[in-house]
């Protein structure tokens, strides 16, 4: 039986997690979830345990005790779910001639908006004004 515990402290390694379980029976994996870029613990961890019925003795007996300072959460983990394939991040915005909300560029550099010259109106979006 997979076990997920949860509210770890971050001081807890997997030979704690192991040996916190051991007490109830065989352990055949434990491990706490670290981050892959820091290697600090990320506050939860999964045990491995055949027995089924040695498992389900652990998680009602350790299910909210404190462990290291802190009160754990302890239960049956649950399948992860498949996630859907990311697509590789290809940018982004409009690339169509330069234009952005609507304004036109020019050959020059120069940028027509809208009438900017004065006056009230004429923002980059408001789609009146002088266009050249």
């Amino acid at each position: 039986m997979n076990i997920y515990i949860s509210n770890l402290s971050y001081d807890v390694n997997d030979a704690d997690l192991r040996e916190l379980f051991e007490e109830y029976g065989a352990v055949s994996s434990a491990r706490v979830i670290t981050d892959k870029f820091s290697g600090r613990s990320r506050g939860f961890g999964f045990v491995e345990m055949d027995n089924d019925e040695e498992a389900q003795k652990a998680i009602e007996e350790l299910n909210q005790a404190e462990y290291d300072g802190k009160t754990i959460s302890v239960s049956v983990a649950k399948p992860r779910e498949e996630r859907p394939e990311r697509r590789p991040y290809s940018g982004g915005g409009d690339r169509r001639g330069g234009s952005f909300h609507g304004g036109e560029r020019r050959s020059g550099g120069d940028f027509r908006g809208g009438d900017r010259r004065g006056g009230s109106g004429g923002g980059f979006n408001s789609g009146r004004g002088n266009r050249y």
